[in-house]
């Protein structure tokens, strides 16, 4: 039996299991995208993927406090393609 990967929202705090939702990235270089495969190296910040957590993490720019750096608008843009 295989143990639930449960993982919190940088926005709303609610938990799902880790495929619900949205893996942003900041690997060791700097750079902060958005992970599909959900395996790639470095901090990972999980965000729900729905319009009102988006619009919520852009309001609060809450990867700015997840990974504490200024994220640039493009990758927040990135996310909402991927949500919307």
């Amino acid at each position: 039996m295989q143990k639930q990967r449960v993982r919190m929202c940088v926005v709303c705090r609610g938990q799902s299991d880790k495929k619900e939702l949205l893996r942003v990235v900041k690997n060791k270089d700097g750079e902060i995208f958005v992970d599909k495969t959900g395996k790639a190296n470095g901090r990972g910040a999980y965000v729900c993927n729905s319009k009102e957590c988006f619009e919520k993490l852009v309001k609060q720019k809450a990867l700015n406090r997840a990974f504490k750096c200024n994220v640039a608008m493009e990758v927040y843009e990135k996310i909402g393609e991927e949500i919307g």
